[in-house]
């Protein structure tokens, strides 16, 4: 990936710590992986540039909610400082953490918005979730568990919610509205906010293509001022100032409201989501990055589970929706990143960010729509190594993929996976290929279809 390199990380600048570096060599050890403090340093800056939208896209998802948009964004500042310096300190990899995307959708389009439940108990929720993922990370079975899902539903789960996102990013754009015999059609293209949101997903496509670092936000930069200098946003010229309160989130989460029995359902989706989107993440770097080991296991697994639900339980405290690993850590893998010291620096950038919420607040949904639709894209990605010539495994990965835009739910999507993939497999003879762990969570998905 080619990579703009700031002018401190220069050949010729020194690094303040880089003068006595024995603290960091040690404690990281990176000599062991074959990288410098230089190296780390702009891998940390690499990876931050490609996430740091979702600085602007989370506070304006959760804000539909009725939730603080000033709050929000404090906590999702500081809790994807804290997931990523436990990420980085404690398991040692250049893995950074923020509010999940997909997940904050889910949050407050489906469980606040489509199903009804307050802001709060969603949070409480969110955090029950994160305590079942401590448990799971403190046990020995989680890699059974990872292991027991299908590798067609994994895919087709990650490919629904980029879906998902699709609709939403559509939705904010202006692009697509509601209509009510067909539930869907073409919105007033017309409008400058659809014009705009469209050539900002062009420009951010394209310079995805020509490999810019930190693609995603250049563009929805870009969309915001051609939307301030035309008058369709106002903005009043403050770009940074101190930290918005967090009080209005700070521990309003609603956990004896989350017990409730409807909403199991709801924190197993957070948890299954979040458990599998993790593992596929923390695969997928390792991978890039050689750190696996020769029998494809990942070293300090236990580790990096446990900073990912730590980060999710801090999170819902402090008032933002599931955090979770990011593959866009990748792109510092892809510069020389290999430890925990490159995660360190995305933690303080992400500290620093917290004085830049008066940007955030001028941020309209419509410049964020363009980052919304090239995500799910993506996501969709993971379809196509589905494998297509066997229809026992793509039909389910189908409906599960279609499943989750059309009833507005990952967790309905999810269900109605797992009882067609079951259900598949035993009509066509195939009872090998299941394992009793996918039949018991197909079973509790028909009960609760039954029962709803």
């Amino acid at each position: 990936m080619d990579t703009v390199v700031p002018f401190f990380l220069s050949r010729t600048a020194d690094l303040p710590f880089e003068r006595d570096p024995i603290l960091l060599e040690s404690y990281f050890k990176l000599s062991t992986h074959g990288t410098s403090v230089r190296t780390e340093v702009l891998a940390g800056f690499t990876i931050f540039l490609t996430m740091a939208y979702i600085v602007f896209v989370n506070p304006q998802i959760l804000a539909t909610t009725g939730m603080d948009a000033g709050a929000v964004f404090v906590a999702t500042c500081v809790a994807a400082a804290v997931g990523t310096l436990v990420m980085g300190l404690y398991a040692n990899y250049p893995i950074a953490l923020a509010p999940g995307m997909g997940l904050n959708a889910y949050f407050a389009y489906a469980v606040v918005g489509g199903m009804g439940y307050s802001w709060q108990v969603a949070l409480g929720a969110v955090f029950l979730s994160g305590v079942a993922f401590i448990v799971l990370s403190l046990l020995p079975v989680r890699e059974a568990i990872i292991n027991a899902i299908p590798r067609s539903l994994k895919l087709a789960i990650s490919a629904g919610i980029g879906l998902f996102l699709a609709l939403i990013a559509l939705q904010n754009a202006g692009i697509v509205a509601d209509h009510p015999a067909t539930l869907v059609t073409l919105g007033d293209l017309t409008r400058p906010e659809a014009v705009l949101a469209s050539l900002g997903f062009l420009l951010l496509v394209a310079l995805a293509a020509r490999r810019v670092t930190g693609a995603v936000i250049l563009a929805i930069l870009a969309v915001t001022l051609a939307g301030v200098l035309l008058g369709v946003t106002p903005f009043d010229g403050r770009i940074v100032s101190l930290p918005p309160d967090p009080s209005p989130t700070f521990l309003q989460m609603d956990v004896t409201g989350a017990l409730h029995v409807g909403l199991v359902a709801i924190v197993f989706a957070f948890l299954f989501v979040d458990l599998f989107d993790t593992a596929g993440t923390l695969v997928g770097v390792a991978h890039r990055a050689g750190l696996l080991t020769p029998d494809g296991r990942l070293p300090r697994l236990g580790r990096a589970l446990l900073a990912d639900s730590t980060a999710t339980v801090a999170g819902a405290m402090l008032g933002t929706s599931t955090v979770t690993s990011y593959i866009e850590s990748a792109a510092g893998v892809n510069v020389g990143g290999r430890t925990g010291l490159a995660a360190f620096v995305v933690a303080l950038l992400f500290l620093a960010c917290l004085f830049l919420a008066p940007l955030a607040a001028a941020i309209p949904a419509y410049a964020t729509a363009p980052a919304l639709l090239y995500v799910a894209c993506l996501m969709t990605h993971g379809l196509a190594e589905v494998d297509w010539d066997d229809v026992t495994e793509y039909a389910p990965a189908v409906v599960t993929a279609v499943a989750m835009p059309l009833t507005f739910s990952i967790a309905h999507g999810i269900g109605f996976g797992f009882i067609a993939y079951v259900g598949i497999k035993l009509l066509s003879g195939r009872l090998a290929a299941l394992n009793p762990a996918i039949v018991i969570l197909a079973g509790l998905f028909v009960v609760k279809f039954a029962t709803a």
